[in-house]
């Protein structure tokens, strides 16, 4: 008879088990797909499965949010890993650009320091070591959750080998004329003095003053009285009879610091029904301004310099902040009897993303990426069914981006990233690459010398490259495994970071990056509220699996959590799912206790009507909850087991099976014979119920079930990591 191990004795320790086991799936090498037993016997024929790990910022410890993305993906991993694929999940981690100079920044600003008082070489220095202690906790973190992903194949999105990809991507970019430097409205941040691209801004409602300014024999309607010393026209509808008459027209308009000539324009885009239906044009100050300009070919004023003061354009304004030159416009317009009338105004604001600054367009020359053509590519892609996304409806989300793009500023105004591999002229704006031209050469355009251009990339443009550059690209080994079998990550980069691997897998490749976008909701307080740090709400999920385990958190995290909602993370949640790991620990204590001399290579004995019945039901179970993992509902194949584990085979089942086992030999005889393959058919289905049950719920709570799995009775001693998914008893 089999004793049941001393451990299974005692309550089930996560604390004391999971760096263990962690570390004997490290040192077996499966997390390398090179060394699954489908690579290694040549007459399997073996099928590819791959994820690529989106890259935490390097900058800080996990938050709750990844902890969801490493749950998912690892369950995806393990699943597809048990079912005999060449399986890789690799990691990887994001130097972040601008994220992680901003939080460089804030340390920065702790001690006293500056980053604008630094030298380049020092900051960069500075935080790349941050970073690289940084990346060593978050790369712990990553392990503390489970993830089985090959370490050996990591990639940091600052290693040589990725920096010199990326910057020839931009090189071919510039070549195939998608790349081009331009003089355009960006959108500036005034508090951190970078551009951010669209997706890196936030709008927020604000309330606002809408100030009616009588303009020559216009009354304009304004938010912006202080940008009235950049304006260089007035706009109207040229379907709008009251104001047809002046199109074509010069009108003198009076400010407080003179008089403006101000041409006045017919567009289509001016709204009749806004304000006046006319409109001030500062094309240096406002992006549909700008397009206006370029469309009618009008100057650009600047009036409000990169720190967000009025300039010495202005007069007596000068140096005055925005809201401090705006109360003083507008009381000196009000004394002109300038101002006609005031009233409450709503509008949607953009901030930075990071700080919550408002927004200033800047006219710059920065490099812009030609979007219509490569949206396009991307757009047909999906249309033609070669990405499905879970859920669907994200689709017409990706599909609304694409066919309304604007071209994209990489330009970044940060040391920390990759350099733009270009060179500049300082006095007209020309842009080429650095293997075109070095440092003094004569700009092409116009003479001057040409500079080293110190603008770093935008860091989606790197993370767009991502699938490609974590096999390896261009270099053949890995690239067997693009495009990848799934994308899985937040719903929020639907239309930040899914359509730029999306364009560059095309762009580079003619495949696209993947063939499925798993796209998961956000993960909020209990209350249902986002985590911030100024709530104090914000929990750590290390924290989390230190007191309740990995094992309890990955399930809670999954369970009742559908694609691309949003999930409120409760702590007795988690903590009914460390009970629920409890009761697995406790219900292989009492089948192994009764197991006799049965193993899992006993012969399977005659059985009873009705344990065929739980056979029946079993196998039934087996194939609903295979079938949830087949097509990605991973929240219903972890319920299934949930309740099937707990509330058939722990309630019922064994309770039935209790009084079979307790047969001893008391019986004599033929009588005994009977009582005897009575007890060894509990005995068996108990146990292999168990196995399989165990099989099953690996992939969600890998630690227990692998620690479990060591103590069944068998010959073969194998790592669960590696056992065969089951398909029925």
């Amino acid at each position: 008879m089999a004793e049941v191990p001393e451990k299974l004795n005692k309550p089930y320790e996560p604390a004391d088990t999971e760096g263990r086991i962690y570390q004997l799936w490290e040192e077996s090498g499966f997390f390398n797909p090179d060394n699954l037993p489908c690579s290694k016997d040549p007459k399997l024929k073996t099928t590819n499965f791959c994820i690529i790990m989106p890259p935490p910022n390097a900058n800080g410890r996990l938050h709750a949010g990844h902890a969801l993305t490493i749950a998912l993906e690892d369950i995806m991993t393990r699943y597809q890993r048990m079912q005999g694929k060449k399986t890789l999940w690799v990691p990887g981690a994001d130097h972040a650009g601008f994220e992680t100079q901003v939080v460089y920044e804030k340390k920065l600003e702790k001690e006293g320091r500056s980053r604008f008082k630094m030298d380049r070489k020092e900051l960069y220095d500075e935080i790349m070591a941050f970073t690289l202690e940084s990346k060593k906790n978050m790369e712990d973190d990553v392990k503390a959750l489970g993830a089985s992903c090959d370490w050996s194949r990591e990639k940091f999105t600052l290693d040589t080998a990725v920096v010199a990809e990326v910057r020839e991507t931009f090189r071919k970019l510039y070549r195939d004329n998608l790349v081009y430097r331009g003089y355009r409205t960006v959108n500036w941040c005034t508090k951190h003095q970078t551009s951010l691209s669209d997706v890196e801004t936030e709008t927020i409602e604000k309330n606002d003053k809408l100030y009616y300014i009588k303009y020559g024999p216009f009354t304009v309607a304004t938010v912006r009285p202080e940008t009235i010393f950049g304006d260089v026209a007035i706009a109207v509808n040229p379907a709008d009879t009251r104001y047809q008459k002046f199109i074509g027209q010069t009108v003198d308009v009076q400010h407080p610091e003179g008089v403006l000539s101000l041409v006045v324009i017919g567009d289509e885009e001016v709204d009749p029904t806004f304000g006046t239906g006319a409109l001030k044009i500062t094309p240096a100050h406002d992006h549909n301004d700008f397009r206006m300009s370029e469309t009618h070919n009008l100057p650009r004023v600047e009036v409000i310099d990169q720190f967000g003061k009025l300039n010495d354009k202005t007069g007596k304004y000068a140096g005055m902040k925005i809201a401090e030159a705006r109360t003083n416009v507008v009381e000196d317009l009000q004394t002109l009897g300038l101002i006609e009338k005031i009233e409450d105004y709503t509008h949607a604001v953009p901030t930075c993303y990071k700080c919550s600054t408002t927004i200033e367009p800047r006219v710059m020359p920065q490099w812009f990426v030609k979007m219509a053509p490569l949206a396009k590519m991307a757009a047909n892609a999906v249309r033609a069914e070669k990405i499905r996304f879970i859920p669907d409806n994200f689709e017409k989300i990706f599909l609304y981006w694409m066919d309304n793009t604007m071209d994209w500023n990489i330009s970044r105004q940060i040391v920390w990233g990759i350099q733009i591999p270009a060179l500049i002229c300082t006095k007209c704006n020309t842009g080429t690459l650095d293997t075109d031209h070095k440092a003094g050469d004569a700009c092409p355009s116009c003479g001057a010398p040409l500079t080293p251009e110190t603008d770093t990339f935008d860091t989606w443009f790197s993370s767009g490259q991502w699938p490609l550059l974590a096999l390896g690209y261009p270099e053949k080994r890995d690239l067997g495994f693009y495009p990848t079998d799934v994308m899985e990550t937040g719903r929020d980069l639907i239309f930040r970071w899914i359509p730029r691997m999306v364009i560059f897998g095309l762009y580079l490749t003619d495949e696209v990056p993947f063939r499925t976008v798993y796209l998961h909701g956000m993960v909020n307080d209990k209350h249902g509220k986002k985590m911030s740090k100024s709530k104090g709400n914000v929990v750590s999920p290390i924290d989390l699996t230190s007191k309740y385990s990995a094992d309890a958190l990955r399930i809670a995290l999954v369970i009742g959590n559908t694609p691309g909602n949003d999930l409120s993370l409760a702590e007795d949640k988690i903590k009914g799912y460390k009970h629920f790991c409890n009761k697995i620990w406790n219900a292989t204590r009492f089948v192994l206790a009764n197991a006799g001399d049965t193993t899992l290579e006993t012969p399977k004995p005659a059985f009873t009507p009705r344990d065929e019945e739980i056979l029946k039901e079993f196998n039934v179970a087996i194939t609903s909850i295979t079938a949830h993992y087949e097509n990605f509902r991973f929240h219903l194949a972890g319920e299934e087991l949930y309740h099937y584990f707990w509330k058939t085979f722990a309630d019922i089942i064994i309770e039935e099976m209790k009084p079979r086992l307790a047969i001893n030999a008391k019986h004599r005889g033929a009588d005994a014979e009977v009582h005897g393959s009575d007890r060894q058919a509990a005995e068996w289905l108990l146990l292999h119920i168990l196995a399989t049950a165990i099989k099953m719920l690996h992939p969600f709570i890998p630690f227990v079930t692998e620690e479990l799995w060591d103590m069944l009775p068998r010959n073969k001693k194998t790592l669960l990591i590696i056992e065969s998914w089951p398909t029925s008893l």
